[in-house]
């Protein structure tokens, strides 16, 4: 209990009349009411205050306000931090508090203080374990493993995330997919790409056995067997990247026949998360996002940025575009045909993060980049011309799979294995 006798009584009395009024006060007033109240009972009122200031913080009036979020962010942080350590609630609140906090930071471009929060996070995560608050001792750590993937420490994302793939799978295997792709990404990015493959294959088997308990779409089990075989064909495993693709056409030549065995809803985060993934290495540079977890798991600020250089690329697209119409046997094709995949790509993850109607804006940019393949197919060297017609066609395939166009899909794939098998 706090020293009441130093607190104004009228101004108890006022908060406690504003939170018992009839029609519920705003959020401006419940803030104020608890700042009074967090001084006469803070056991009771500091967890209300942290939640209303962050709350708060989402006001239409505070939209184009960054600093005023920030302000009201680092207030709650400090409420919570306030909250007893034996208070059963404390891991919770303070690390809803510091996860609002970091992204406000991020926001801002303060990556280092904001990489800071995320540690504190995990670290309140623990103790609040220990203490029986929470149920995991990973709890308050997602954010750091996607920050430390951003900044390029991949060996230490990696760690992180396969303990979290870890307790998913005791679950179920299927519950795993999401913080075992991104495992899998940064295994990858760390070069310890054997480890990787195996997890990757562990992936692909859980999600076809739930193909065939009927729990998923067609789709998802090709997707995810088209990217396992382009990480064999790296890997130099072409016998298994063939049977991957087989696998992968044979589902393909079903949809193309009956459509989905069942009515499924949106399921473009699958497709469009692995299609940036593959497009990670013309993405170079630290910070980057985090490929392998989904656009809306990025930090705002990378996503900004990835966004936000789609203009220029386009601009780039242009460029190359008329130098390579201008000089046809130059050096321009080549690299056309790479940055209008990076644009493409680019253009895919911003597509479906704001909208799931993906077919008409994004297919002249698909098709586009299977026309530049063929035009460097009928010039380069026949393994180089073949390697980019077929990786163009693979990424069109998939798109106009996620669209839900299955015969075009099974058309564009049935060349690709042409080509590579």
């Amino acid at each position: 209990m706090g020293d009441v006798g130093k607190i104004d009584q009228d101004a108890v009395l006022r908060a406690r009349a504003t939170l018992l009024a009839s029609d519920t006060p705003s959020r401006a007033r419940q803030v104020d009411a608890y700042r009074v109240l967090a001084e006469v009972s803070p056991e009771s009122y500091l967890p209300k205050l942290a939640k209303a200031l962050v709350s708060y913080g989402y006001e239409q009036e505070f939209r184009d306000r960054p600093e005023a979020r920030l302000a009201l962010t680092d207030e709650a942080v400090a409420v919570a931090r306030r909250i007893d350590p034996d208070d059963p609630r404390r891991t919770e609140v303070l690390v809803d508090t510091l996860r609002s906090w970091q992204f406000e930071l991020f926001r801002a471009g303060r990556r280092a203080e904001a990489l800071a929060v995320c540690e504190e996070m995990a670290e309140v995560g623990r103790d609040g374990f220990a203490r029986g608050q929470v149920t995991s001792p990973e709890y308050g750590a997602a954010r750091l493993a996607v920050v430390l993937a951003e900044e390029g420490r991949h060996g230490e994302a990696a760690e992180l995330l396969g303990r979290f793939a870890a307790r998913a799978r005791a679950e179920s295997p299927w519950s795993a997919f999401w913080d075992g792709l991104a495992h899998v990404a940064e295994l990858e990015a760390a070069g310890r790409r054997g480890e990787a493959l195996d997890a990757f294959a562990d992936l692909v088997a859980a999600g076809c056995a739930e193909l065939e308990s009927g729990r998923t779409s067609l789709a998802i089990p090709v997707w995810l067997l088209v990217h396992h075989s382009r990480m064999l064909d790296a890997a130099g495993r072409p016998a298994e990247a063939r049977a991957a693709r087989a696998r992968a056409l044979g589902l393909l030549t079903e949809l193309d026949a009956t459509g989905e065995r069942r009515t499924w809803g949106n399921m473009l985060a699958w497709w469009v998360t692995l299609l940036a993934l593959s497009g990670r290495a013309a993405e170079p540079g630290y910070p980057a996002p985090a490929f392998g977890r989904h656009f809306t798991d990025w930090s705002p600020d990378l996503r900004q940025a990835y966004v936000d250089g789609i203009a220029p690329l386009e601009a780039e697209v242009a460029a190359l575009r008329r130098a390579a119409d201008a000089a046809p046997d130059g050096p321009h094709l080549s690299e056309l045909l790479e940055r209008q995949r990076r644009l493409t790509v680019r253009s895919a993850v911003h597509r479906e993060h704001r909208t799931h109607s993906v077919l008409k804006p994004l297919r002249p940019l698909f098709a586009e980049g299977v026309a530049l393949a063929r035009r460097l197919a009928a010039r380069a060297d026949p393994q180089r011309g073949r390697d980019a017609l077929a990786r163009a066609l693979t990424d069109r395939a998939m798109f106009l799979l996620a669209g839900r166009q299955y015969g075009e899909a099974y058309d564009d794939f049935r060349e690709v294995v042409a080509l590579l098998d």
